[in-house]
C-alpha cells in the first residue's frame, strides 16, 4: 500500500513478449494474485489460440478474468471494469497484491483513465446502426458518421468496424458530436482513481518478437488450434464478431471455409499477429506512461528482480 491508497501493479506488453512467465514469477515472489486484462481470455474454450495460462500455471498463482463467459456472449469494457473493481477489492481484502496482466490496450487503459462515457444507447439505435452496416457496409457507416461530425477525432480508427459502429451509436444516441462527447468524457473520474497504479512495460526488439510469434503459431497449430476452432463454431463462435475476428481464429475460420489453403495457415496467422504486435507497440507508446520498461535481449527472458516496485519478501 502507498499511504492510504491501495496499489495496483500492471504488467503490459505486446503479444508473445513473455508476459505469462514473468507474471507468474513476479506474483509468486510478491505475494500477488493475477487479474487478466486480455479481451479474449474472457471466453471459455478459447484456449489454444489465445495462449491462455494452463491449469498448471493457474495452480501456481490464483488467476482472475479467465473463462468468464461462453464464446457466443458479448463482453465489453464496462462489464470488465465492474468485474475488475470487484476482484481488486476482494484480492486486497485477502491481504494480497494485485498484478494486472495483459496486452489489450483499451482494457488496460481502464485502470488509468475513464474508458466508457455515460451515453446510454437504446436498442433501437443499435438496430439502426446494425442495419446500416448490413446494407451499406463500413463505407456507409463512415459516411453517416462524417455527416454528423464536421470534424472527427484523430484517434478514431475508421478502418475498425467495431469502433466506427460504436462511435455512430454514441452520436445518434447522445445528439452530440464525437469531439463534444470526448470533451465531457475527459472530465469523468477514472474507475481506479483511488488506487496508486504502477506500470511495467515488457518489450523486445521487433525481430525477436517475430521469431517468438512464428514459433508460438506453429505450436498452436500442432496443439489443436484447428480442432479447437471447429468446436467453438459449434458453440457459436461465428455469432460473436469480436471473438470470430480475433487473430488466429479468423484465419482458421477462413481455412475451414475453403478460402485459405491449410499449408498457408501458419504464415497467415503469423502475419496477422505481427501486425497486431506493431499496433500494440504504437498504442502503448502513445497511450500509456510506464514507470519502468524492461527490454529483453534476443532469446533471453526477463528477471523479476528488475521490477523493483515491491520490496523483497
Amino acid at each position: 500500500m502507498t499511504e492510504d491508497r491501495p496499489e495496483i501493479f500492471v504488467l503490459a506488453g505486446v503479444t508473445a513478449v513473455g508476459k505469462t512467465a514473468f507474471s507468474l514469477d513476479w506474483a509468486e515472489r510478491a505475494g500477488a494474485e493475477i487479474l487478466s486484462c486480455d479481451a479474449l481470455l474472457f471466453y471459455r474454450g478459447m484456449d489454444v489460440g489465445t495462449a491462455k495460462p494452463t491449469a498448471e500455471e493457474r495452480g501456481r498463482v490464483p488467476h482472475h478474468g479467465i473463462d468468464l463467459v461462453d464464446v457466443r456472449e458479448p463482453f465489453d469494457v464496462v462489464r470488465y471494469v465492474n468485474y475488475a473493481k470487484e476482484k481488486v477489492e476482494e484480492i486486497h481484502g485477502r491481504g494480497k497484491r494485485v498484478l494486472v496482466v495483459g496486452g489489450s490496450g483499451f482494457y488496460l487503459k481502464s485502470f488509468f483513465a475513464p474508458v466508457a462515457d455515460e451515453v446510454a444507447v437504446p436498442e433501437a439505435v443499435r438496430s439502426e446502426v446494425r442495419e446500416l452496416e448490413q446494407t451499406e457496409g463500413q463505407e456507409g457507416m463512415v459516411k453517416r458518421l462524417r455527416e454528423l461530425n464536421p470534424e472527427l477525432p484523430e484517434s478514431l480508427d475508421l478502418l475498425n468496424p467495431r469502433r466506427v459502429s460504436r462511435a455512430l451509436e454514441r452520436c445518434l444516441a447522445g445528439g452530440e458530436t464525437l469531439l463534444d462527447l470526448e470533451r465531457r468524457f475527459r472530465e469523468l473520474p477514472g474507475p481506479f482513481d483511488s488506487h496508486c497504479k504502477r506500470l511495467c512495460l515488457l518489450s523486445r526488439e521487433p525481430e525477436d518478437v517475430e521469431e517468438r510469434i512464428r514459433i508460438r503459431t506453429r505450436k498452436m497449430i500442432q496443439g489443436g488450434l484447428v480442432e479447437e476452432t471447429e468446436a467453438l463454431v459449434e458453440e457459436g463462435l461465428r455469432d460473436n464478431p469480436s471473438a470470430s475476428r480475433a487473430v488466429g481464429y479468423r484465419e482458421t475460420l477462413s481455412m475451414l471455409d475453403g478460402e485459405l489453403p491449410r499449408e498457408e495457415l501458419a504464415d497467415a496467422i503469423s502475419r496477422s499477429t505481427l501486425q497486431l504486435a506493431s499496433k500494440q507497440r504504437k498504442w502503448f507508446r502513445n497511450q500509456l506512461s510506464a514507470d519502468l520498461e524492461l527490454l529483453a535481449g534476443r532469446g533471453e527472458g526477463f528477471f523479476t528482480d528488475d521490477f523493483p516496485l515491491v520490496p523483497k519478501t
